[in-house]
C-alpha cells in the first residue's frame, strides 16, 4: 500500500517527533552522510564534462524522485510510520513558520557565523555534525532570507509559470533552456545574481548556508523542499497528461549533449532505473 507524504505544517506533534528521531538515527548510523556524498558526486554542472544526471539536465526530476525514495527507505527501516513531509514555500514563507520550529528543523543561523543553534539539528546537540561537504565546516548553517542581500521565496505565480508549460524539456537540455517545465522549475535563468535564481534554485538561496551548492543535503530541509518540487512534477503530469519526459531518445552523435543527458529509457545512475520507470510512483507514495 502506498504511504502518504503530508504538508509539514499539518504534522501532529507525534509525527514531528518520529520524523526527527528517524532522521537523527540514520545520521548516527552513518547512512545520512552517504546521501550527502551521493549528491555531491552527481552535482555536475553544464561546464563540466561527462554525464549530467542530478542538475542542469532533464533527469533533474526523476533523479531527485528516486533520491527521496531511497532516503525514505532508510527512514522507514527505523520507523515504518515515517515518510517525508513537504514544505510549501509558496504559503509558509517566513523564518518563524513551519518547518523552522524548535520541534522540527530549528531556526535561522546566528548572525556572526550563521550557525544553527536551535532545534534537534543544531551542532551543540552533538547529533548533527557535518562530515561531508565542500568546506571543512562542522555545523549546520542558515541565512534565511539572506540578511545582507534579501531575496523572497518564489510565489504561486512563479510556480504557475513552470506548471503552465506543456513541454517537459527542450534542447539544448541544460541550464540555458528557455522553454520547458523542467528548467523553469529547476530555476536556471539569465542574468546575474538573484535575478538568475528562480523557483527551486531560489529556495536554496533563500535558505542559504549549507543549502547552497552540492552539499545542500547537509540541511534536512533539502528533503522537504525537494518533496514539494516532486509534488509539482506530479501536478504537471496530471495537467499535461499527453506529454512525457524528454528527450525520448538520446541526442545523436555529434550533438553537443551526446552522452551527457539521460533519455527516457536509459538507465539513471546510480540506480538501475530509467526516467520512464519513475514517471508513475503511485504504487509507492501519494501526496495528501
Amino acid at each position: 500500500m502506498a504511504y502518504v507524504r503530508k504538508d509539514v505544517s499539518t504534522l501532529t506533534s507525534t509525527e514531528r517527533r518520529r520524523f526527527v528521531k528517524a532522521m537523527l538515527e540514520i545520521k548516527r548510523r552513518g547512512e545520512y552522510d552517504e546521501f550527502v556524498r551521493m549528491h555531491i558526486e552527481h552535482y555536475v554542472a553544464d561546464g563540466e564534462g561527462g554525464l549530467r544526471t542530478a542538475h542542469m539536465t532533464p533527469s533533474f526530476l526523476p533523479w531527485h524522485r528516486q533520491f527521496l525514495i531511497e532516503l525514505e527507505k532508510a527512514l522507514r527501516r527505523v520507523d515504518a510510520s515515517v515518510s517525508l513531509p513537504y514544505w510549501d514555500w509558496t504559503r509558509d514563507r517566513t523564518a518563524s513558520s513551519a518547518p523552522w520550529t524548535a520541534d522540527l528543523l530549528g531556526g535561522n543561523g546566528r548572525s556572526r557565523d550563521r550557525q544553527v543553534t536551535t532545534g534537534p539539528f543544531a551542532y551543540r546537540t552533538g547529533n548533527w555534525t557535518l562530515k561531508e561537504g565542500v568546506t571543512d565546516g562542522k555545523f549546520l548553517t542558515r541565512d534565511l532570507g539572506r540578511a545582507r542581500d534579501p531575496i523572497a521565496l518564489p510565489t504561486r505565480s512563479d510556480l504557475e509559470g513552470a506548471l503552465s508549460d506543456p513541454v517537459y524539456d527542450v534542447s539544448p537540455w541544460d541550464s540555458t533552456a528557455a522553454r520547458g517545465f523542467r528548467n523553469k522549475l529547476e530555476g536556471w535563468g539569465s542574468g546575474r545574481g538573484s535575478a538568475a535564481w528562480r523557483t527551486h534554485n531560489r529556495v536554496h538561496r533563500w535558505v542559504g548556508g549549507a543549502m547552497v551548492g552540492g552539499a545542500s543535503v547537509n540541511d534536512p530541509v533539502f528533503w522537504l523542499h525537494h518533496a514539494f518540487v516532486d509534488l509539482q512534477w506530479q501536478r504537471w503530469q496530471r495537467r499535461h497528461s499527453v506529454h512525457r519526459y524528454l528527450p525520448a531518445r538520446p541526442p545523436a552523435a555529434g550533438h553537443a549533449q551526446h552522452g551527457r543527458v539521460v533519455a527516457r529509457n536509459q538507465k539513471l545512475p546510480p540506480w538501475n532505473l530509467t526516467p520512464d520507470q519513475l514517471e508513475d510512483v503511485s504504487r509507492i507514495y501519494r501526496y495528501a
